[in-house]
């Protein structure tokens, strides 16, 4: 009875535009999970909130995959178009980092559910990394086809590294970590010259210079956990995780006017991430600045995770989402 109330949940006609990107959400509220495991253990935060937020990530997360596969049953050519899409294709990856993000979420709670959602999630990511990169290379792509979302299959093999430490050998992980780092600052180098010397992105694309946020910030924190030391690399890494960051927030005039996009869940995942390189930098140092940059990140990653969430639930009452665009 559950699942035919879960099915009458989208009609059928929406349930066909139902977007991968909605996969977004679950990378948004898993990553504020973690910020709030973190605060728990280093500063002493009640756990009970990641307690809940780790049920609501787990639980939307297979709300969000039970209609995703039904969409991929029902309309088939629609799951192959956005595969096929020089933009959607990226958000593929979304899924897999979302496995990842609830293994690193469980891991204080259940390690044998942690090592499952590892399993799956680093598995699926690379099948989704070599295929996005095979994508870009076999098809002639345009320059006003690059947006920060390309970063989204390239830094989830940043996430595995802090996902599968004590699952897997190191060298696989460092194999990943490989990937995610060189990749980075080729795309890096891309989507500046995009930005510098084309047109503008598109408004719902705006929230996804967010995303500049996540590789430095995350490759930072599994830098930390293969090598155990902070050193000039994993300095260079945070403060540029912390210089984009403060950029983002220096241009906040370009998303005020912004019309709701799911794209919007943009910003919260790599917000949660520099969050939660401030709070382990202040594990590994001890100094003030970082405890005062954890408690400001993560209340401003709260507030925006909570406006994100509430326009969200307010646009699919309007029945907003999953339409065609």
């Amino acid at each position: 009875m559950q699942e035919q109330e879960s099915i009458k949940a989208i009609p059928s006609n929406r349930l066909q535009f139902f977007p991968i990107m909605m996969f977004a959400t679950i990378m948004g509220l898993g990553g504020l999970t973690l910020v709030y495991e973190r605060m728990s253990s280093v500063f002493s935060f009640p756990i009970f909130i990641s307690s809940i937020m780790i049920a609501i990530s787990t639980f939307l997360f297979f709300v969000v995959l039970f209609f995703y596969i039904l969409k991929l049953i029902k309309y088939k050519d629609e799951v192959k178009k956005e595969f096929s899409h020089p933009v959607r294709v990226n958000f593929f990856a979304a899924s897999s980092i979302s496995m990842l993000i609830l293994s690193i979420d469980f891991r204080l709670f259940n390690m044998q559910i942690a090592e499952i959602f590892f399993l799956f999630g680093a598995v699926f990511h690379i099948f989704f990394t070599f295929y996005t990169i095979k994508f870009w290379i076999n098809n002639n792509l345009e320059m006003q086809h690059s947006n920060p979302a390309w970063f989204i299959p390239i830094v989830g093999n940043l996430i595995v590294p802090i996902a599968g430490v004590g699952f897997v050998a190191k060298e696989i992980l460092y194999f990943y970590f490989s990937i995610g780092i060189f990749f980075w600052i080729i795309l890096f180098a891309i989507i500046l010259n995009r930005i510098i010397f084309h047109n503008q992105f598109a408004p719902k694309f705006m929230p996804t210079l967010f995303i500049l946020i996540a590789p430095p910030a995350i490759g930072f924190i599994s830098y930390i956990k293969l090598t155990e030391s902070l050193d000039f690399f994993a300095q260079i890494l945070f403060n540029l995780g912390l210089f984009f960051t403060v950029l983002v927030f220096v241009m906040y005039k370009n998303f005020l006017k912004i019309k709701f996009f799911i794209s919007w869940w943009a910003f919260t995942f790599p917000m949660a991430a520099v969050s939660l390189s401030s709070i382990l930098m202040y594990e590994l140092t001890n100094y003030w600045i970082y405890e005062l940059f954890a408690y400001v990140l993560s209340t401003i990653t709260t507030i925006i995770v909570l406006l994100v969430a509430i326009q969200t639930i307010k646009h699919m009452r309007k029945k907003e989402i999953c339409i065609m665009e």
